[in-house]
């Protein structure tokens, strides 16, 4: 024999009523079945809901009842042909009356007693229960009703009854030796106490109705038939990756369940969990689906098993903490606190205590908090008054999740990697409790965290495959644009070679912003700056922020003052920051270094290598060298791939101002060619090699020797082309000075002996700096290893393309 449990929304209305009636129908005919069912969807809180509006005199109660009566009048005319609605009508009618009358006198009296309450909501589960057996044999179904209210008897406790079993299976087991039926249907969730009054199961009472029956008949299987294809890794809702399980033992589906997963309620399980019963969660809708097995003995080996099973969380968790030296060595102390608690009825979810037994810290629903906190003081007035113990103090906007799973106590690392990715995520934790059973972590974290944790943990755990990385790409320039088509370009390579999936979750320039958690698709892309909302980089920053997913990644692709200002308020959310803007590492050092340590505290990147020399290696050398203990000397380079294009290009057979027009139009300098002209930008890459290095220094103790005459920085850009043209006599006199010694001109960046100096250079045939061409870039590093032969890097130091894809590989090296 097999029992059945059907609820929520499998008997919402009648179609999908005649869902479980197919299920019912291939059940029974492999065996006998017990059916029972749950009150229609909705119903039970209803009725609840109208007798506390009648006990406050809330005259919309009448009009609620008669709703409820509509609504299954409305299903009796649906299931059955015209010819029997008639009796099946007047039985509606006649148990609303009923209802009617119960609400009526809640509403003279004022008053609404747990007995009552209990009373009004056994109707819902009476209600269906009658209907859908009546509905069976209507079929031709061999099918009886059964009253399992007069069965089920249980103490007086109303709403949260207590199952007296001996007298409960003795009844069971009498009604199914004098009911021969193949079909038995009965409604769940209500019981009777030793006086004949309507008594109620408390959550999950449905499902422990049917698990109550299954044991005592000691059933082949109970089934749980719900909306959803069994137990899942993660609350689908937050996860949308999160997947079935196939199987999973009574323990672990118990540790899930207790820690917020919906499927089940803790008490359900019990009784088939004593009996060794195997449970079997389906879905009404897709009942081919495979489900979830419950069982005490699964089939995959340990082998086999994943190091967890699942990820469950509960939020509105508040924390309380009662702490104080009184408590150290003292005994009872615990049990005290348990004792007011149980007292008040207040469930406690988790505790820890540190072994100094200074402190014990407890979770209970924040909703409970008020009433703990005053049930507690009371409690403890003396010891408080004494000051022994402290009040107890209140956290709330909590929630708890648990890593589940039976494997977890044979592996080593578990705890590490559990709270490793979730550091590095920036999710800070409250509070920590794992059970001597090792099958179950549980962390107390802050509610907007909740998603984000969650998300990180089932990656991990579950997700292995592939890790998902969220960018926001500030700035979509030529290299933002660029660095934006190279990720869609190269998205599927990393997923097939890397297991790296990455999603341009956010987009921002100036003036607009756009945001898509899922990731903002190619097509998407090219309209964006239509659809976006009014942008700022700090409404931006804020926004990331706000939205929390895990593996962020900011990437500055601007030249803005503005956007590195948001750097630490993102690096102190773990959000890593790659930056092609030079302003942050050149900015004052208190605030680079301020940066530097940020990101350290925080368990997060902040890369910056394409602000000296695009997208070659030359902060990455500087950190491998002195990582393996060497040490800088000097430095000397040519930083400036535009300056080295314009002093390649400009032989005065053209005017200087028009090789710098080319320069420009060829996307190798800035949108005002002075910021690369006046030598500022090399002076700031000059000064972040040498702080790379481990030098402190500041901006203004870099040497600027110009070239350019004071009246062209001066005006527009347009006023500077003119004076370029104006003092073209000069430019020739600076190129053939260093023709008549035989040498050329480059744009020279030195560091030596802790000073650092930029300017123009003559430079001979034999020099490492002669042999440059175009917009390349070239780094002579003199340090204790490399001080005969200095250690050279060179190629491209300019150029949409090789910045952006400078910019790519600092993204892959966050990760």
């Amino acid at each position: 024999m097999k029992v059945l449990k059907f609820g929520g929304t499998s008997v919402a209305h009648s179609q999908n009523i005649l869902l479980m009636e197919k299920i019912v129908k291939r059940e029974s005919l492999k065996s006998k079945v017990v059916v029972i069912v749950s009150a229609l969807h909705g119903v039970t809180d209803q009725l609840i809901k109208a007798a506390e509006q009648a006990s406050v005199k809330d005259e919309n109660y009448s009009q609620a009842v008669q709703n409820l009566e509509e609504k299954h009048i409305s299903l009796v005319k649906e299931l059955f042909p015209i010819t029997e609605q008639s009796s099946w009508l007047s039985f509606v009618k006649k148990h609303f009356n009923d209802i009617e009358d119960l609400c009526n006198g809640i509403a003279v009296l004022g008053e609404l007693t747990d007995r009552i309450k209990d009373k009004i909501a056994s109707y819902g589960e009476f209600l269906s229960s009658k209907i859908i057996a009546a509905r069976l044999q209507h079929e031709g179904l061999d099918c009886v009703w059964m009253n399992s209210a007069e069965l089920i008897r249980t103490d007086s406790n109303f709403t949260h009854a207590k199952v007296d079993f001996k007298s409960t299976d003795h009844n069971i087991a009498r009604f199914l030796n004098e009911n021969q039926n193949h079909i038995i249907v009965g409604p769940g969730f209500i019981a009777k106490d030793e006086k004949n009054n309507a008594t109620t199961l408390g959550r999950g009472g449905s499902d422990y109705t049917a698990s109550i029956i299954a044991a005592a008949i000691d059933a082949e299987e109970l089934q749980i038939w719900t909306d959803v294809s069994g137990m899942m890794t993660a609350d689908p809702r937050l996860v949308s990756n999160a997947k079935p399980i196939s199987e999973i033992s009574y323990h672990e589906a118990m540790e899930l369940s207790h820690f917020g997963a919906k499927v089940l309620y803790p008490p359900s399980i019990q009784p088939v969990m004593v009996k060794n019963i195997n449970l079997l969660i389906k879905n009404t809708f897709d009942p081919d689906a495979e489900g979830t097995l419950i069982s005490h003995q699964l089939q995959s080996s340990e082998d086999e098993k994943q190091i967890a099973v699942g990820i469950s969380n509960m939020n509105s968790i508040a924390l309380l903490t009662l702490e104080g030296s009184g408590m150290v060595g003292i005994p009872g102390i615990s049990a005290k606190l348990f004792q007011c608690l149980s007292h008040e009825k207040i469930n406690v979810i988790l505790i820890t205590q540190g072994s100094s037994e200074h402190s014990i810290t407890i979770a209970i629903e924040e909703k409970e908090a008020l009433r703990a906190e005053h049930a507690i003081n009371s409690s403890f007035a003396d010891d408080i008054n004494l000051k022994r113990v402290y009040a107890v103090k209140i956290e709330t906007g909590l929630s708890i999740v648990a890593l589940v799973g039976e494997s977890m106590k044979s592996r080593s690392g578990v705890s590490a990697k559990m709270f490793g990715c979730l550091g590095n995520n920036g999710v800070n934790i409250r509070a920590i409790a794992q059970g001597s059973s090792e099958r179950n972590i549980s962390i107390v974290i802050s509610e907007k965290d909740s998603k984000k944790a969650v998300n990180v943990l089932h990656e991990d755990f579950f997700e292995s495959e592939i890790k998902q990385i969220h960018l926001y790409i500030c700035g979509t320039g030529n290299v933002g644009s660029k660095l934006i088509q190279q990720i869609y370009d190269q998205n599927d390579y990393l997923k097939e070679n890397f297991l790296i999936n990455l999603r341009i979750a956010g987009i921002s320039n100036s003036r607009h912003m756009m945001f898509s958690d899922q990731g903002i698709s190619q097509e998407n892309y090219f309209n964006w700056n239509q659809q976006g909302e009014k942008a700022s980089a700090r409404e931006f920053a804020d926004e990331i922020i706000h939205r929390n997913l895990r593996n962020s990644v900011f990437v500055d692709v601007t030249a803005s003052p503005e956007v590195p200002e948001v750097y630490e308020s993102l690096l102190k959310r773990s959000v890593d920051i790659v930056a092609c803007n030079k302003i942050a590492a050149s900015s004052d050092f208190k605030k680079y270094k301020t940066l530097k340590n940020t990101a350290r505290n925080h368990n997060c990147s902040f890369y910056f290598e394409t602000n000296v020399g695009a997208g070659l290696p030359v902060i990455g050398t500087i950190n491998d060298l002195i990582k393996s203990g060497d040490q800088i000397q000097s430095i000397k380079a040519v930083l400036s791939g535009t300056l080295n294009f314009v002093f390649n290009e400009y032989d005065g057979n053209r005017t200087f101002s028009e090789v710098v027009a080319q320069a420009q139009k060829e996307g190798y300098t800035e949108p005002d060619p002075r910021l690369d002209l006046s030598g500022t930008d090399v002076a700031r890459k000059i000064l972040i090699l040498a702080r790379e290095a481990g030098y402190l220094l500041q901006f203004e103790d870099i040497e600027n020797i110009g070239f350019l005459p004071e009246e062209c920085m001066e005006g527009s850009v347009e006023n500077f082309y003119e004076k370029l043209t104006v003092y073209e006599d000069h430019f020739k006199n600076l190129l053939n000075n260093a023709k008549d010694e035989g040498k050329i001109l480059k744009y020279v960046a030195e560091f030596e002996d802790g000073k650092a100096r930029v300017g123009l250079q003559h430079i001979a045939p034999d020099s490492d700096l002669f042999h440059l061409y175009g917009k390349d870039n070239i780094v002579i590093f003199k340090t204790l290893r490399y001080s005969e032969q200095p250690l050279v890097v060179k190629g491209a130091g300019a150029g949409a393309d090789v910045t952006a894809s400078g910019v790519f590989a600092d993204i892959i090296r966050s990760i």
